[in-house]
């Protein structure tokens, strides 16, 4: 598919999240704000065009009683996009509040593509939909 008159390709999947483990990692000074910040790690679990894991850093300022804050993530995912196999790494990060997200970024790591994904390089997205359901795409440019 192109995409504003580029060669990229939208791969969409749907995820979940298991292993959501906080991370005994203090920054130093201790700073106390008004949301508490902490890094955590987690796996996701991929499927549709998109399937395979991820092995996720999560660091957030986020308050779940007030449902606010930020987060950024890096992830190391293992798997296939629309049937090329290999691993690649990707970032994101987004402002929540409530179910509302903005300030979204998302890029895929260039360089680091393995396997048929070698050359991978591009954006994507998350979305959370009323369902609940955890959506991903990425769009992709770099491999054939």
């Amino acid at each position: 598919m192109s995409l504003k008159g580029k060669n990229l390709m939208r791969i969409n999947g749907t995820f979940t999240t298991k292993n959501f483990e906080p991370a005994a990692v203090k920054p130093m000074p201790n700073i106390v704000t008004g949301l508490p910040t902490g890094v955590a790690t987690m796996e996701k679990v991929f499927s549709g065009a998109v399937s395979g894991h991820s092995a996720t850093i999560f660091t957030a300022a986020f308050d779940p009683a007030r449902g606010i804050g930020s987060y950024i993530a890096m992830e190391s995912f293992e798997g296939e996009l629309e049937g090329r196999k290999g691993a690649f790494s990707f970032i994101h990060s987004a402002a929540t509040k409530a179910k509302n997200r903005t300030d979204e970024f998302f890029s895929i790591v260039e360089g680091s593509g393995s396997g048929s994904l070698e050359g991978i390089r591009g954006t994507g997205g998350i979305k959370i939909d009323e369902a609940g359901t955890h959506r991903i795409w990425f769009d992709i440019d770099g491999i054939d």
